[in-house]
Order: C-alpha cells, then structure tokens, then sequence
C-alpha cells in the first residue's frame, strides 16, 4: 500500500519542502559530503550587523544559504535557495543571485519543490530543470571548467547585477590550475575557517596567479584580516609547489613581530626576520618565507616615522638586498599596508619590488592611494578583490560607529588681547587663531585641558576601561594631552605597596617615545587592561591592530581621505562577546566632515590627473608637521619659529556644543540627535500621549514589562538618566519629562507623598510597618524591586520572619499582592 504525504505539497512549510523534495533530488546527484545547509558556518555567511539603537546595541539576521554545493573544501560550486510551494520556483532567484555573487559562486538555482530554476553566471542563462535532472557535480564541474575567459567577459558587458540598490558587474570564478585548485585552505585548533570574503580574496588571487598575472592588489578594509588572508595565499601557494620562496614586506617591525607570532604562527619553522647587519650569507637562502622592513639601515631607523630618506639612502638600502638575494630568489613578494607609498616611482619600496621584477607581487591595502601623484592600480592593477569598510560593517564583521562633533568657544576663532604674552614673556602675533593652527602653531593649555576635559567626561559616563586612542597633531602635543589627562584621571592609575605608580592610565605612544611604544602590545591586548588612553600622533594611525578600541578621538587636522580611513579602522575590529559592539568618534577638529566626500568608501578609481612621471612644478604643497596626507584640503604650513605657549588661564575655553551623528555605512547622515531626542521619539511613537502612557503603565502589573519593551528599542533608561544626574528620578517620572515635558518628582518625593497621605491605616501595625519599609526601598531602589518578592528576604523585612510570614500579616498571598497594587496606584496617583 502506498504512502501518502501527511501535508499536501501546498500546505508544507519550507522546511518540509526541503526534507521531502528538495534535498532527495540533490543527494540522487551529489555525495552528502559535498553539500552544507543552512546549520553550517559556511552557510551562514554572514554574522548579521550590529545595530545602534539608542544606546543598547544589538544585532540583525546574517544572510544564509539553504544549500552549498562545493567542488572541494574551499570551493564552492554552486547554492540553492529554497520556497515553499506557495511561491513560484523562481521566486528566489534575486535573493539567490545576490548571495551566488558574495559566495563566488558561477551557479545559483532555486526551487518550490516542483522544479528547480537554474541562473547560469558564465552565460548569463536561465532555464527551468525537472528535479530529477538536476546537474551531478561532474557535469557542473565540466561546465565551469569549460567556459574560457572571454567567454565571460562577453557575459559580463552585457550581464549587470543589482547588488544593494547598485548595478554592479560581476566578475565570475574561473576554474583554475587543478593542483592548486585541490590544496586546501590551512585548518588547525588555533586557525579559524576563512569567512566567505576571505575565501574569495585567496582564490580570485591563486586565479590570478594561475592566468600568469604577476601583479596583483588586493583592497579589503582594516578588521577584515589582510594578514590572515595573506598567510592563506602563501599556504596554498607553498603547499602546491606553485612558490617556493616569499618575501613579505612591512614598514614597521612591531607589525612585523605581530604577524610572525600571529597568523603565520603556522609557518614558524620557515620563517626567517631579515636583518642585514646580523645576516651569514651562507645561511640566509634556507628559508621559505622571509619577513623584511622597508628601512632595514640604521640612517633609516635613527629618522622619525615620517622623514624622507634621500635617494642616496634608499639605493644603499635596495643594495642590501642586492648584495644576499639574487633578481630571480623570491618567486612571491606580498606587499603589506601598500597605500604606504610603495607604487611611488621613487619610492624606496618601489625599488625593491623593481629588483625583484620577476616575481609575483601582491600589494595589500585597506585604503588603495589613488590621487594625482600616487596610484596603486597604476602599478599594480584593478583589484583582483575588494571588501570595503561598508559591507564590513552590512556583514556584521566589523563595528559601527557614532560621532560626538564637539565645538570650541574658540573653533572658529581666537584673537590675543593687545600686547598679550605667552609665558615666555613674548609678546603673541596679533591675528585670529583657529583650529588650523592650536597646537600647529600656537600652544593654548586652556583648549588642551577642555579636550581632555571632556574625554575624561565621556569616558567616566560610559566605562573608564574602555581602550581610548587620543589623535594629536604633533608629538610634543601628544605628550601635553597626556600630562592633561593623567592629572584628570590619578584615580585610575593602579599603585604598589609602596604607592609607586605600577600600571599607567595614560601612557603616550608614539615614533620616537622608546617607554611608550613599549607598552603597545599592552594596550593593543585583549586581556591587559592597561594602559587604557594612548596619546599619539601618527604611529597608532595604520597596522597596529586595536582590537579593544571603543573611543577615537581626532585631535588632529586630518585632509588625507586615506590617512582618515585607516584612522578610523583602528576602531572597527568587533569583539561582540567581549563587549565590544561598536566605537565612537569624538571629533575636535571638524574631521568628520570627510564622511560626505565621494571618496569615502567609493568605488576605487584612479585619478584622472594622475601623472605617473610628474614635473617638479606639480608637486604638492608642503603638509603640517607629522602629516602625510597627500590629497583634499592643504593644511596651513607650520612656523618653523618656536610656538608661543599660552599657560592656563590664559584663554577662556568653554565646549558650546555636542552633537552626536549616527551615519550610515556609505557615510550618509542617518540622523543628528541626542540619544534623549532618539528616546522621546521611541516614547511618543510607542505611547502618542502622555494619557496613553499612564494609562498603560497603571494597567501593567509589572512594571518592569515597560523598561523592556524600551530596550528592545535600543533605550536604556538608567544609562540615559546616569547621563543626566538624574538617577534619583522613577523610571516613570523620566518617561513623563523627557517624552512629554513634564516636571519630575524623584523618588524620595513620592514615597514621602504617599506616607503623609496614610492610606494604609486599615492594616495592622506590623503590616503598615511593611509598607513604609517597601515605600523606603523604593526610595532607594525604585519599583522594579519592590515588584519582587526576593526583597522580603533582605533586611528589614526579615524580622518580620519569612516572606510567607509576611504575607499572613495582610492576610495570604493574594492579599499582599493586592497590598503592592494599591501601594502603586498611590505612587503614581498625581502625574
């Protein structure tokens, strides 16, 4: 006897489409080790971004495939997406594209159940496929095989995707190099699987490499695992056989030390740090991978992090490498952070990568240079991949952020008074001073201590641990804000026995400051709280991976669109888990107004003007001391004579205004407001009127049913009201005032309202003793904790016996909580 189905194919859930249709017909055709659904990780490819709601973050649905089908481990081949029978089976199709494209994949399908519908990436084609004739995984294999690179390219002059409200063209896998192809990824108890972006930025890499491309530029944002990523193309390439000796180049040695001992650890035993001055020749070539700085000579490292070396310098460096290392040694050079001036034409960089022409080279950048006088894509090409700070940050890999604009009294301008002196006893050049030139300059100790006011402030209002990097215009102005901030903050600097200083608060990190650069690894560090502020100019703007930052705060002209973004990558790492769900941008010096230039998170296109041999005519302008931007809006020139330095008291300095800006990932202004505007928006659209309101809360027996209903829109009242003293104020009188303008009473103020009113006479005088000891607490505490019976098991109740004994004294249980009824009625009887 045949079986029926127990639902009619219509009247079944997705999920049973899935088990009785769907998944049959693919396991007919494929082996079930070839196919992952929606439970795997790699499925769920996305973790879902965070959002900032008010003031509680939380976090959206990550995107996930029903199915993956892979040719290999780090492969895959092609997803379905599944509907129920409701939907017709090439309902999906948009959504399934739209993942097809970030997982790399040359075909997607779709199904109800009834059919599956297949979109062909390498032609552009769609049809509709019988279930039982779904594709084997060798017939897919030989299609993708198959279809040559100009066959794409037709596709893609015609083919156009709409991937987040953008047309975009998509640039489909090639099957390359079987060998290649079939080395997996590197797995191990301390390596994580790549994420579906890192996966595609090594394989659209060794594709590359397979199609003889000899440079290649990879553009993925700071966070995303640049490095990672890197040791995951050198393992794949190293473990083919396809290279066999790679140079990594760096240009500072803690990072250098940091991906050594980090997610090269792997490759330890072939892996060698150069160092020309302790090098034997007859040992060097021993190694697979070799580790190098750009400024290997000691004239190079004796100069601050910014100073030119002169061509003489750089040719007696590029000789170095000369001198151990044939042309043809490395066969692969990965080129780290190379926005850092490596495709200049007179670069010591670009010399080193011109002696070793003849290897494959691979720049690695967050932030492509690409102005009038410097171009990476000139040099090495379109990016073979990119993976922007936005779709990070829409991924929910990276963490969101806000920005605090804080403006001066004196921003726009500071005149001295006639015959005004600094406190050197000369006499300060009579013109209007503004945020072009404190601390470039002029020295106003006034503006220092109500920046670092003001840090401190926000810091003591949200977490005092939370890791902070100061932005400063100069080292010596990095080394005053320090001094400013460690004399507002003693409290927080941990003493030994002796009331020696042991742990610093605030320790100032930076190029020539051997102490503090020092104490970067500590403050970089997940698990050591200190130092929590560094105080910096530029050494903390690039590579170092702040893993903990939630506070940058930009003290510093910045003009550069490139130095702005990996500024503000050291703050986009994501630790959820950890408490570390998004960061904040506190902004002096009105640098956020980058965010509306074209340029942030753009597409990346070269400079029309670029002139790859510029006249020296053309140069551009000289920049402010430790600046090294190179496009947007010329800073002023610093004088070269001594800053006049006025003492405190000498200007007077008051902050006139915060406003805190939430943007959107493309840099768009989402909204301008404060986080109580934010709240009486929520409250009003909840509640609409104050009538509402009470009535609502009046007819909730719990009250604490209100506070939740808020947070899950992102309002935690009592941060709000920490914020605003007024933490001695009821939830509900806080909602009337800040929702609907009303006059708060605080707590103390309505409990001492219900006692003179003594409505509670008709119980007895162990019961009104109850009372007035609950209407105490709630004085103290507020109603949340008078709601539960967990407070009669505290003191003063507990001479009163037992919460059940208590309970007898009003007459039982039902009684009691009738008692409590009443007893908030009355609170909240006068609004």
């Amino acid at each position: 006897m045949a079986t029926s189905y127990i639902l009619t194919k219509s009247e079944m859930t997705e999920e049973d489409v899935k088990l009785q249709y769907i998944t049959p017909a693919l396991l007919a055709k494929w082996d079930i080790k070839k196919i992952t659904m929606e439970t795997a990780p790699v499925n769920n490819f996305t973790d879902g971004k965070v959002l900032i709601k008010g003031n509680v973050p939380s976090r959206d649905k990550g995107k996930r495939c029903d199915y993956v089908l892979w040719y290999n481990k780090g492969t895959p081949l092609a997803i379905v997406e599944a509907k129920d029978n409701n939907h017709s089976t090439s309902f999906g199709m948009q959504q399934a594209i739209s993942y097809g494209i970030m997982m790399n994949v040359p075909f997607v399908y779709t199904s109800n159940g009834d059919s599956f519908f297949e979109h062909d990436f390498t032609t552009g084609l769609e049809k509709e496929l019988p279930l039982s004739e779904f594709p084997t995984a060798d017939e897919l294999y030989a299609r993708w095989k198959g279809i040559d690179a100009e066959k794409i390219v037709e596709v893609e002059s015609r083919e156009r995707y709409a991937m987040d409200g953008e047309s975009k063209v998509y640039d489909v896998p090639l099957c390359f190099e079987e060998k290649l192809l079939n080395t997996p990824f590197y797995s191990g108890s301390n390596c994580y699987p790549p994420r579906y972006y890192q996966r595609n930025a090594v394989n659209r890499t060794l594709e590359a490499i397979a199609k003889q491309k000899t440079r290649i530029l990879i553009a993925m944002a700071t966070g995303t695992g640049k490095t990672y990523t890197a040791f995951q193309i050198i393992w794949r390439l190293l473990e083919s056989g396809t290279k066999k000796k790679v140079l990594y180049l760096a240009d500072r040695n803690n990072l250098v030390d940091q991906t050594i001992n980090g997610d090269f650890k792997p490759l330890e035993k072939v892996i060698h740090k150069i160092n020309f001055q302790k090098e034997d020749k007859s040992k060097i070539s021993a190694y697979q991978v070799y580790f190098a700085l750009y400024q290997q000579l000691d004239s190079a490292k004796r100069k601050s992090e910014d100073v030119e070396e002169t061509e003489e310098e750089i040719e007696a460096e590029v000789s170095k490498y000369k001198e151990f290392f044939n042309p043809d040694f490395f066969d692969l050079i990965i080129v780290d952070e190379c926005h850092r001036g490596s495709a200049k034409a007179d670069s010591r960089w670009r010399k080193i990568l011109d002696y070793f022409s003849s290897a494959t080279q691979i720049g690695m950048t967050a932030t492509p240079k690409e102005t009038k006088y410097v171009s990476n894509i000139d040099y090495f090409g379109e990016p073979v991949y990119s993976y922007s700070l936005k779709q990070g940050i829409e991924d929910g890999f990276l963490a969101p952020f806000k920005v605090i604009n804080v403006h001066t009294s004196i921003d726009d301008g500071w005149r001295p008074k006639r015959g005004q002196k600094d406190i050197n006893g000369v006499e300060i050049e009579d013109r209007e001073y503004n945020l072009s030139d404190y601390d470039y300059n002029i020295v106003i100790q006034d503006r220092i201590d109500e920046v670092a006011q003001e840090i401190t402030k926000f810091l003591k209002e949200t977490d005092r641990m939370s890791k902070t990097i100061v932005f400063c215009p100069t080292e010596a102005a990095a080394e005053r804000m320090r001094v400013a901030l460690n004399n507002l903050n003693t409290d927080m600097i941990l003493k030994d026995n002796q009331g020696n200083v042991k742990e610093q608060y605030v320790v100032r990190i930076t190029g020539s400051d051997k102490y503090g650069k020092e104490k970067l690894d500590y403050f970089i560090s997940v698990s050591q709280p200190y130092p929590v502020i560094a105080t910096t100019s530029k050494l903390l703007s690039t590579g170092s991976d702040c893993k903990m930052v939630k506070l940058i705060v930009l003290d510093e002209l910045i003009n550069s669109m490139t130095e702005f973004k990996q500024i503000i990558g050291r703050g986009t790492r994501l630790r959820y888990d950890e408490g570390k769900t998004h960061f904040t941008i506190m902004d002096f010096r009105r640098v956020s107004r980058l965010f509306a230039d074209p340029e942030w998170d753009g597409e990346i296109e070269q400079d029309n003007d670029y002139n790859p041999n510029p006249q020296p005519e053309t140069s551009p302008e000289p920049k402010p001391e430790g600046e090294d931007g190179d496009e947007g809006i010329i800073a002023p020139i610093p004088n070269p004579n001594v800053k006049p330095i006025i003492g405190k008291g000498g200007v007077l300095v008051k902050i006139l205004q915060r406003v805190v800006s939430i943007y959107d990932t493309d840099g768009k202004l989402l909204k301008q407001e404060s986080i109580e505007d934010y709240t009486k928006e929520s409250i009003i659209g909840t509640y609409q009127t104050l009538e509402n309101f009470i009535q609502t809360w009046n007819g909730e027996q719990k009250k604490e049913v209100i506070r939740n209903i808020l947070k899950e829109k992102g309002i935690d009242l009592e941060l709000i009201k920490k914020d605003q003293n007024m933490t001695d104020i009821d939830d509900f009188d806080f909602i009337c005032h800040i929702a609907f303008n009303q006059k708060p009473l605080t707590r103390r103020e309505r409990a001492e309202n219900v006692k003179k009113r003594d409505i509670f006479g008709k119980y007895g005088e162990a019961a009104r003793e109850v009372i007035n000891a609950l209407l105490d607490k709630y004085a103290e505490f507020g109603i949340y904790d008078i709601e539960s019976t967990e407070i009669l098991k505290q003191n003063p109740f507990t001479k009163f016996g037992k919460p059940s004994r208590i309970a007898a004294l009003f007459g039982g249980n039902d009684k009691y909580r009738a008692a409590i009824r009443e007893l908030e009625n009355e609170l909240y009887k006068i609004a």
